[in-house]
């Protein structure tokens, strides 16, 4: 599969003109819940559909066949789900990654945060604070779409590990395996954003705290300074996972995914987390989990088990 020349070479935010998807909506696409005073919004910012050997290319092919065979999925090409999150703790509202954004054609069914916290009643000029787990462009292109910037408040802060921001000055692609056109347009969106959004960035080391029981915390693999963010409230807990766990990754954790820059130190994040959300037995969402998201993890003999959430009415 590949980005083709558009999506490779996205144009500049200020030459794309505001996304707006008219259709109806034939499924859900917001999911409320609360961990303890917390306020959660889960949002779907859509589907990507990337080759499904990509979730696994180091594994062996009959070995990842036989996983997708028995998970029910299409073998050659997968929709991967796309996940960000609001939270509201005390004054603060937090928009937790921001999804694709409209600069992509090639990948039309992603970039539905805006219009979908609109029809939510979510006000951009109501978020205080926007929490990016790293700068790949399905995490940050939202806020390039044109005319968004003008409509986030002034003094909007937006959280990013220090590592990261250095990271994407020279990004490695050497152990990644993406698409064709994939490399390119990641790192042009990364240097855009940053551009773009550089006075109002609030860079960390390895951890901060942006709200009562809302930390940010680095943990990298995935990207150097890739982060998560966990909730922790009346003794309920919820750790936004971002790009440290795919749907693969409980049964085999050690299986590298495509678009991680340093896919062994990767691994080694993954199932270090994962072993934490079951020893603490809190829950889970992740970037690119199905809709909406919501698990939790269990230990099964030496890898782990995805336990579903229990639907909140």
């Amino acid at each position: 599969m590949e980005l083709s020349k558009t999506a490779a070479d996205p144009m500049p935010a200020e030459d794309r003109v505001s996304v707006s998807h008219s259709e109806p909506e034939l499924v859900p696409s917001r999911y409320p819940l609360k961990i303890g005073d917390i306020e959660v919004l889960v949002v779907s910012d859509g589907v990507l559909s990337l080759p499904g050997p990509m979730l696994g290319h180091n594994a062996d092919p009959s070995v990842r066949s036989a996983w997708f065979k028995e998970m029910f999925l299409p073998y050659d090409e997968l929709d991967w789900a796309l996940n960000v999150v609001v939270v509201k703790s005390g004054d603060r509202t937090i928009l937790i990654d921001a999804g694709m954004g409209a600069a992509f054609p090639d990948l039309p069914r992603a970039g539905r945060t805006v219009q979908r916290l609109e029809s939510a009643g979510i006000n951009l000029a109501s978020i205080t604070d926007v929490a990016i787990t790293h700068l790949h462009m399905d995490h940050i292109g939202g806020l390039l779409i044109k005319g968004v910037k003008e409509r986030l408040r002034p003094d909007l802060r937006i959280h990013v590990a220090e590592a990261e921001v250095n990271f994407w000055e020279s990004p490695d692609f050497s152990q990644v395996s993406m698409p064709t056109g994939f490399p390119e347009a990641l790192r042009k969106t990364a240097t855009r954003f940053l551009q773009e959004y550089k006075g109002q960035l609030q860079t960390f080391e390895n951890q901060s705290e942006l709200a009562p029981g809302v930390l940010i915390t680095r943990i990298g693999g995935h990207t150097p300074g890739h982060s998560v963010a966990r909730l922790a409230s009346r003794g309920e807990r919820l750790t936004f996972a971002g790009d440290a766990v795919f749907p693969v990754g409980f049964q085999h954790p050690d299986w590298f995914n495509g678009f991680d820059h340093y896919p062994e130190e990767a691994a080694r994040v993954r199932i270090q987390l994962l072993r934490e959300l079951a020893a603490n037995r809190e829950s889970l969402v992740a970037t690119h989990l199905s809709f909406p998201s919501v698990c939790h993890v269990a230990i099964d003999g030496d890898t782990f088990r995805w336990v579903p959430g229990h639907w909140r009415y």
